[in-house]
C-alpha cells in the first residue's frame, strides 16, 4: 500500500512538472516556427497539458481498464471547469478579453454533449475514430482562425508565457525530455492509483475520476497559477477550454479504439458526463455575462467540485 501511494504521489510530482517542461517547449519551437499565436495558446498550451491525461487514458484502455480511461477523462474535464478555474478566478478575478470564448466555449459545449452521447453507447472503435475525427475537424478550424484573425488579447497573453527568444535546440531538448518525463510519470500513476483501488476496494471508475483525474490535471493546474500569476486570463481559458476539446474528443478517441469495450458503470457513462454538460454551460453563463469570473463564481465552482467528488463517491 505504501509503494502504491508513494508511486501515486511520485508520478503526480513527474506528471505536473515533465509535461509542463514540454508545453513550454512544444510553445516556444512553435513560436520560433511563427505559428499562429491563437494555435499556440489553444492547441499547444490547452491540447499539450493534455498530454498526461491522453497517456493515462491509453495506458489505462490497453490493460483493459476503461473505466479507469473514462473515469479520468470525465473526472479532469469537471476539475478543469470547477477546481481549476475556480482556484483561478479566487487568485484574481479572470476578465475575459479575447474572442476565446465565442470561439472555444462552443466547441467545448458540443464536444462534451459528443462525448456523453458516445459514453452512453458502447465505446466501440467506431465511435473512437468518429471521436477523433471531430477532434481533426476542431484543430482545422482553429488553425485556419488563427491565421484568419490577429489583434486578439490572447496574443500577448501566449507572448508573456513563450517568454525568452526560442532556441530551437535547446527547446528541442526540453519538448523531449518533458514528453518522456510524461510518461514514466503517467505510468507510475496508473499503477499506483489500480493498487489503491484494489487495496481499498474502490471501484475503478471512481478511482479514475477522482486520483488520476487530479493527478492528470496537475499540469493545468501549473498553467493557471503562472497565468494568474501573470494576469494573462485569456490564457487560462483557452487552456482549460481547449484540454476538456483535447479530452473528450482525442483522448476518449483513442482509448474507444485500444480498448473497443463499454463502460458499465451508469455515474461516468450517464451522471458524471450529464454533470460535464451542466458545468461547461454554467461556465458559458459566468463568461458571457460581464466575460469574467468572479472571486464569488470561483468559490462556487471550487464548492461545485467538492460536491462532485462527494457525489460521484
Amino acid at each position: 500500500m505504501l509503494a502504491a501511494v508513494l508511486a501515486l504521489a511520485a508520478g503526480a510530482v513527474l506528471l505536473a512538472v515533465a509535461a509542463d517542461q514540454f508545453v513550454v517547449g512544444a510553445a516556444r519551437l512553435a513560436a520560433a516556427l511563427r505559428v499562429p499565436v491563437l494555435v499556440i495558446g489553444v492547441v499547444l498550451v490547452g491540447f499539450g497539458t493534455s498530454l498526461p491525461e491522453a497517456l493515462v487514458s491509453g495506458l489505462a484502455a490497453a490493460r483493459g481498464e476503461m473505466a479507469v480511461s473514462l473515469g479520468n477523462v470525465v473526472g479532469s474535464n469537471v476539475a478543469n471547469l470547477s477546481l481549476l478555474l475556480g482556484v483561478g478566478a479566487l487568485i484574481f478575478p479572470i476578465a475575459v478579453r479575447s474572442s476565446v470564448v465565442s470561439r472555444e466555449w462552443p466547441l467545448t459545449l458540443a464536444s462534451a454533449v459528443l462525448l456523453a452521447v458516445v459514453a452512453a453507447g458502447s465505446l466501440s472503435r467506431i465511435e473512437g475514430f468518429v471521436l477523433l475525427g471531430a477532434m481533426g475537424a476542431v484543430v482545422a478550424w482553429i488553425v485556419a482562425a488563427g491565421r484568419a484573425r490577429s489583434g486578439d488579447p490572447l496574443a500577448a497573453d501566449v507572448g508573456e508565457f513563450v517568454g525568452e527568444a526560442p532556441r530551437p535546440v535547446r527547446e528541442s531538448i526540453r519538448t523531449v525530455l518533458g514528453l518522456a518525463g510524461t510518461l514514466a510519470g503517467s505510468q507510475a500513476l496508473l499503477w499506483g492509483a489500480l493498487e489503491i483501488a484494489e487495496e481499498l476496494s474502490l471501484a475503478s471508475g471512481f478511482v479514475g475520476a477522482t486520483l488520476v483525474a487530479i493527478g492528470t490535471s496537475l499540469p493545468e493546474l501549473v498553467t493557471v497559477l503562472q497565468s494568474a500569476r501573470r494576469r494573462e486570463p485569456d490564457l487560462i481559458v483557452g487552456n482549460l477550454l481547449g484540454s476538456n476539446m483535447f479530452n473528450a474528443l482525442a483522448v476518449t478517441g483513442v482509448a474507444a479504439v485500444i480498448g473497443d469495450a463499454p463502460v458499465d458503470d451508469r455515474s461516468l457513462t450517464f451522471d458524471a458526463t450529464l454533470a460535464g454538460i451542466g458545468l461547461t454551460a454554467l461556465v458559458g453563463v459566468f463568461l458571457v455575462t460581464g466575460r469574467r469570473v468572479s472571486r464569488a463564481e470561483g468559490a462556487v465552482l471550487v464548492a461545485v467540485y467538492a460536491g462532485f467528488v462527494v457525489w460521484l463517491g
